[in-house]
């Protein structure tokens, strides 16, 4: 089993996440570039060395209801391997990814998909009081009504997936 120390150096070589600091000594760890509500990759790790990663998005990975797998056993490969597909399910837009956390009670942000010419997708996504327009991890456009969302991407030759 790693201890702290080492599970924390596994986890700051990931450049993407940023440190967050909460009660008794414990380290949470965020990706900011989340398509999804949820940002929280690490959560709790503790200076005994338990914690947990969010994999509720992911397949084939035994998570418990709220989409959290306990780290405590888990060797450096592991982890690794864990953590990196964690932030690519957090990445990834297409919704047939985001089944297996909704199954298991985690709802990620609503979002509708929209296929243009040549295979081009959007993802449209309520946040924020708001209405995004993405091309990837890329802000497209914003929007403060459904209506003129949809409208927009109408126009451009958008359909809705």
């Amino acid at each position: 089993m790693l201890n702290f120390d080492q599970k924390l150096a596994i986890i700051t070589s990931f450049p993407e996440l940023q440190r967050k600091d909460v009660s008794l000594g414990r380290v949470n760890f965020h990706y900011e570039e989340s398509v999804h509500e949820k940002k929280t990759v690490v959560y709790h790790l503790h200076p005994n060395g338990n914690g947990f990663v969010f994999a509720g998005l992911l397949d084939g990975v035994d998570a418990d209801a709220k989409g959290l797998v306990n780290i405590r056993d888990y060797d450096e490969e592991e982890l690794k391997q864990l953590i990196a597909r964690s932030i690519a399910s957090l990445s990834a837009t297409d919704t047939e990814e985001a089944q297996p956390a909704e199954e298991a009670g985690y709802r990620p942000s609503q979002a509708e998909f929209w296929r243009g010419a040549g295979g081009t997708r959007l993802t449209l996504l309520f946040q924020d009081d708001l209405w995004y327009v993405y091309a990837g991890k890329e802000l497209d456009m914003a929007f403060e009504t459904y209506d003129e969302a949809t409208q927009y991407l109408a126009d451009e030759g958008f359909r809705r997936e």
